[in-house]
């Protein structure tokens, strides 16, 4: 089995021919696909099946399999907008349904031979909690849309009652209080049903290891093709559980490429926001200057829905923008039915019209009305990029062990973590933690890093403002994650949607990428192309 895999934190290279990469190389060192012929780990050694579900095996007594069966036509594939109408109409309850999602995560996701290792824990509280949504359902005020929704969240979201570990051993007994984002989304009336696996420290630690491989959740696997098609990374968990129908939606982040990239391998929708539009209080961070939390759902229309849900003003996030918008803002044009794509200009990038995906989907965007201009890339680089990340990361993690980690932990540092993954290496690091090395070892005074920070956010605005400003563009059209660097340090939002599927059966997607706080728009274009092109598949063994 070959299996290419590439870092979460930049997928420039995936989207270069051989002559770009060698061109790129300069600019972002220590960046390379790599062949795996198998896994060092598949399984962890730091996490029991039987520990997860210990807490709710009692509870659970009471759900059979003919009750799932019977369940499964009503809740798999549906969007949330189904999910209401099929409560509201008495077919299943918000404790059915949690219960529902607990018995396939159970059955589907560990110690088997479909076995996907998406999930790293669940929330023990789970079941209470969808009772309590039962009986505020008959309270007749009108509840937001993500209310009793079952929602799975990346495992570098703080989350009370479950550790948040990034993935990885040192963040083991890191129980912390709620993120900002995870507030929001319990004021909302949203169930957190558990955390989901990553690659660990969002993909920003090891350097040698396969996406979607955390200590403490071990190897993701992709369902499209276990061991075969790569998860992508970081947020793997969340790409993989949504794409098996695990729960409803699941929160990622990426700092670039960790949305879209399992978004798109795993043939979901993901959104990585504009900067400032999500917070990113207490979430376990790479890059305050790039980071994001943002939805992954199986649909555009929970994609805007999970969006209005997450929104809301931080004044702990320096970034954080306030918009005095509503829950519905995102969803207001889709779900009215009103949204048109008629008379919008997408640059189409030439490099990659070979791809028959592609070309496909610009020629469905076409007969909704759209305009396609066919556009040359910018001769653009991204020096320094992995310098600002680590530049980033050396105060930006001390910052999360001041303000937002448990207590009791008494890391103060990456160089912390690196010592204490040395006392066990085999369970801690099995490929090892060569980015941690170079977060410590780089070095740049206060100019050199306000200058490379804005050399990086120039040349990435620039690398999209010039053809959308030559063309009167409205989006410019790439595939998976291959532009998501320099939409990161031009801190433009990016949307993809599946588009199909390779001969081999690994899925892909097309990526809309705009202009600052322009989702809203961005989810209605890309609403319009979902539904008339209907790409979308489950993975055929999980259903």
């Amino acid at each position: 089995m070959k299996k290419i895999i590439f870092l979460a934190i930049v997928f420039l290279l995936n989207a270069c021919g051989p002559k770009e990469q060698a061109k790129k190389q300069d600019d972002i060192s220590a960046i390379s696909a790599k062949e795996f012929t198998t896994f060092k780990v598949l399984d962890s050694e730091n996490i029991e099946n039987q520990t997860i579900w210990s807490s709710l095996d009692q509870e659970m007594n009471d759900f059979s399999e003919a009750e799932y069966e019977k369940l499964k036509p009503h809740i798999l594939e549906k969007n949330i907008l189904e999910l209401h109408k099929n409560r509201t109409q008495g077919i299943f309850t918000y404790e059915t349904l949690v219960k529902f999602y607990l018995y396939r995560i159970k059955k589907y996701d560990r110690d088997n031979e479909l076995s996907l290792n998406s999930v790293i824990s669940i929330n023990p509280n789970i079941i209470a909690e969808a009772k309590q949504k039962d009986q505020e359902f008959f309270n007749k005020r009108l509840k937001p849309l993500i209310f009793g929704m079952p929602i799975l969240l990346k495992d570098n979201v703080n989350t009370t009652g479950m550790p948040t570990t990034a993935g990885a051993v040192a963040l083991k007994n890191n129980y912390t209080e709620d993120a900002f984002i995870v507030k929001q989304l319990k004021g909302q009336g949203a169930l957190i049903l558990g955390k989901a696996n990553l690659s660990e420290w969002a993909y920003f630690f090891c350097g040698d290891c396969p996406s979607g491989y955390s200590a403490i959740g071990g190897q993701t696997l992709n369902p499209y093709g276990r061991k075969i098609i790569d998860t992508g990374g970081s947020s793997a968990g969340s790409g993989v559980s949504v794409a098996t129908n695990f729960a409803v939606a699941a929160v990622g982040t990426e700092t670039a490429g960790s949305i879209l990239s399992p978004s798109s391998q795993n043939s979901v929708v993901g959104l990585k926001p504009t900067i400032g539009l999500l917070s990113r209080s207490g979430i376990v961070p790479i890059s305050s200057t790039l980071d994001t939390p943002g939805p992954m759902t199986k649909s555009v229309i929970d994609n805007a829905i999970l969006l209005g849900a997450l929104y809301g003003h931080d004044p702990a996030d320096s970034k954080s923008r306030s918009f005095k918008w509503s829950g519905n803002y995102y969803i207001s044009g889709i779900k009215n039915g009103n949204p048109s794509i008629k008379g919008k200009r997408f640059g189409a990038i030439k490099r990659l019209l070979k791809d028959t995906l592609y070309i496909n989907a610009i020629n469905v965007l076409k007969q909704q009305g759209a305009i396609i201009v066919e556009i040359d890339e910018e001769e653009i680089g991204l020096p320094k990029f992995i310098n600002l990340l680590n530049l980033d990361m050396q105060k930006d993690l001390p910052e999360y062990f001041k303000n937002y980690a448990n207590k009791e932990l008494s890391y103060t540092s990456v160089q912390d973590v690196i010592d204490f993954n040395k006392k066990d290496s085999a369970k801690t690091m099995p490929y090892g933690q060569k980015l941690f090395y170079g977060i410590v070892d780089d070095k740049a005074n206060k100019k050199e890093f306000l200058d490379m920070k804005k050399v990086l956010h120039d040349n990435g605005k620039s690398y999209f403002d010039i053809p959308m400003k030559a063309h009167n563009l409205d989006a410019v059209l790439s595939v998976n994650n291959y532009h998501a660097a320099f939409a990161a340090v031009a801190e433009y939002p990016a949307l993809t949607v599946p588009m199909g599927y390779t001969g081999k059966g690994e899925p892909k997607g097309i990526t809309f990428i705009g202009k600052p706080f322009t989702e809203k728009s961005m989810l209605e274009w890309a609403y319009i192309y979902e539904q008339a092109s209907k790409m979308r598949k489950a993975p055929k063994n999980y259903n």
